[in-house]
């Protein structure tokens, strides 16, 4: 479980995500600890994660004793987990800096766990990638569709070879209330990689897909 609670921070974002990985709450104090727990919950290769999992104990350059916890604790599928300190780009130099001895004494810690320390910052995925994440976790956590739904998404777009999200949803339905009703499935497909797509790109009902199966 957590080591501490997330507190109430006006000046920050702060809140719970819901979560099928997360041991304990979600918590997360800004808007990039949000973007970077979204990112870990889409990412088929985690198992799972803790946020703020640990407490470490270092010692100051004036000798004095001093606890740091890191963000999260993230589990992978097929390698070792990984401690990190999630952080904006832009502040990176300044934390290194001030935190050196403290970041050093965590490098420590998880190496004798088995585990790596990381930062996590935006530039790890990029914008537009994080953007549509947060668009596509939400049909990801629905769950499974209508299989039949599924399979005529994906007969259709095995036909086509490459195509749009609009182009697909029209080829199999003329009128707009099966069409609407198709989209959410095709979304999910999309989020459990069915489908291909490049995530790095805005997704649109005019973006390029492709059949993977």
């Amino acid at each position: 479980m957590p080591v501490r609670k997330i507190p109430k921070n006006y000046r920050n974002l702060t809140g719970l995500l819901p979560s099928d990985k997360s041991i304990g709450d979600a918590g997360f104090e800004s808007s990039l600890e949000r973007d970077a727990l979204i990112y870990f919950e889409f990412d088929a290769g985690v198992s799972k994660f803790e946020v703020q999992p640990v407490q470490i104990n270092w010692i100051d350059c004036k000798n004095r004793k001093r606890t740091y916890t890191p963000d999260v604790l993230v589990y992978f599928k097929n390698k070792a987990p990984i401690l990190y300190e999630i952080k904006p780009s832009q502040d990176l130099p300044e934390v290194l800096n001030e935190g050196r001895d403290k970041f050093k004494t965590a490098i420590g810690f998880a190496r004798k766990k088995g585990w790596r320390f990381k930062f996590f910052t935006e530039d790890k995925v990029g914008v537009n990638f994080l953007k549509n994440v947060r668009f596509l976790l939400p049909f990801l956590q629905a769950g499974p569709r209508v299989e039949a739904d599924m399979d005529l998404i994906d007969d259709k777009l095995h036909e086509l070879s490459e195509s749009t999200p609009r182009q697909v949803i029209t080829s199999i339905y003329a009128d707009e209330f099966n069409q609407a009703d198709l989209i959410p499935t095709l979304w999910y497909l999309v989020a459990t990689e069915q489908i291909g797509i490049d995530l790095n790109q805005p997704l649109t009902m005019v973006s390029k897909i492709w059949h993977v199966r």
